[in-house]
């Protein structure tokens, strides 16, 4: 009996081996293979956005020039960007709000209008930075850079052009009336800067010439712009400069159509944006707006977001200037690239201080 009893217990005591043998060799049910291969996807480093002005992405201007920085940021860097645009003034708090409370940082507020918008945005979400295009705000917090151009400078060499060509003959558009134009969308500072440089390079090359000024109060209305170009074309002026975003593509198509004027654009090099611009367009007068924004998003992905301050770009920073005079390049006289290129030295050795605002 006990060892009828022992041999039983003996048996069961190898079974109960053999059972964790078998569990420790067998994988639970519940137990997937890993792919090692598989990995998620990288997440963004860094998610910047803007906020537009009243004109819109395809102004061929200062909201196109910021978008196309974002667009470099992300090709090269690898940051999330979105855009919203605003379609009228108020839009502006609501838009800038809404990106903050999504987690992009920075946000840029493009053109001067926004000043008191960013301004008061800036304020209530000090964890979102900022950039201003366009807008200088004193005793910047800490969390808001400016970024300004001396645009005036710019002018000044589209004034030195077009005070030159008015009294040449290399285009059957130019009279002998002495008369060039400008247009300017909106009375803002940095409009007005284009005005004064224009006018004050004009005669410092072409003293008796007459500049006749017109503002259309819009950035967004290209009738408007064409009206005013008209206008303009009309009381003798064969060389027009605009300032006016959307609205200065009117002024464009008013000296195209025409064929009565040339046509300098504003902001980027509208030769590359304009349709069928070889016929019309001298020259621009060029902001950096791309460059400037695409430094501060490369700086906040460092680590050093130049906050609490506000950074001017003139020709001695490469921030403005004038592009190529393309397919008027082999008709435009020497004499006038000379002239050009004189202005550019004198204004970044300080020999010429252009003014911003007319006199």
């Amino acid at each position: 009996m006990k060892k009828s009893l022992r041999s039983v217990l003996a048996l069961v005591l190898l079974i109960s081996m053999m059972a964790l043998v078998f569990a420790g060799c067998t994988a639970p049910a519940t137990t997937k293979p890993v792919d090692s291969t598989t990995t998620p996807p990288p997440a963004a480093k860094l998610k910047v956005a803007m906020v537009t002005d009243v004109g819109g992405l395809g102004d061929k201007s200062f909201n196109d020039l910021s978008w196309a920085g974002l667009e470099k940021a992300k090709a090269d860097l690898g940051v999330e960007t979105k855009v919203l645009t605003s379609k009228v003034m108020t839009d502006y708090e609501t838009n800038l709000t809404q990106l903050s409370g999504a987690g992009f940082s920075p946000v840029f507020a493009v053109g001067f209008l926004m000043q008191a918008a960013v301004n008061k945005v800036a304020t209530s979400t000090p964890d979102t930075n900022y950039g201003g295009i366009d807008i200088f705000i004193a005793d910047p917090p800490k969390n808001y850079v400016g970024l300004s151009f001396k645009e005036n400078e710019a002018g000044y060499l589209a004034g030195v052009v077009a005070g030159l060509a008015t009294k040449a003959n290399f285009d059957t558009r130019l009279n002998a009336q002495n008369v060039i134009g400008f247009v300017g969308g909106m009375a803002i500072p940095p409009v007005q800067k284009f005005q004064a440089g224009f006018v004050a390079g004009a005669k410092s090359v072409n003293p008796t010439v007459k500049v006749i000024s017109l503002y259309a109060g819009k950035f967004d209305d290209q009738a408007k712009g064409k009206e005013l170009g008209l206008s303009l074309i009309s009381q003798g002026a064969d060389v027009v400069f605009a300032a006016a975003g959307q609205t200065g593509i009117g002024t464009f198509n008013a000296c195209q159509e025409s064929k009565k004027a040339l046509f300098i654009g504003v902001d980027s090099d509208q030769f590359l944006t304009l349709t069928n611009p070889g016929d019309t367009i001298l020259t621009s007068a060029v902001k950096r707006i791309d460059v400037a924004v695409f430094s501060v998003v490369k700086k906040s992905l460092d680590g050093k977001f130049p906050g609490g301050q506000n950074l001017a770009f003139g020709l001695a920073e490469d921030g403005v200037g004038l592009a190529p005079f393309h397919d008027f390049d082999t008709k435009v006289p020497q004499a006038i690239k000379d002239a050009v290129a004189k202005a550019t030295a004198d204004i970044k050795a300080g020999t010429v201080t252009v003014p911003e605002s007319v006199k």
